[in-house]
């Protein structure tokens, strides 16, 4: 059986990031500029086309005034 890269905690993963991103009040070009990323960077991951490494995911965290460990800890709630 094939496994899904895509699955419900991936998706999950990325409703967070942009409801993390639309709470702050940001568009993606206003976020991508706080990362000194692109546009598309922004869309890509939000979209699943691209996925980000830990790394990534602190620093969009960070950008945005949150903690990943506060990221991770809401993340764990919502996936039990």
């Amino acid at each position: 059986m094939r496994k899904s890269i895509y699955s419900s905690y991936h998706r999950e993963l990325i409703a967070m990031l942009r409801d993390l991103r639309q709470t702050a009040g940001l568009t993606q070009s206003q976020l991508a500029k706080k990362l000194g990323r692109s546009q598309s960077f922004i869309s890509k991951y939000e979209t699943g086309e691209l996925r980000l490494d830990l790394l990534e995911i602190r620093s969009v965290c960070e950008s945005m005034g949150t903690s990943l460990s506060a990221f991770v800890t809401e993340f764990e709630r919502r996936i039990r």
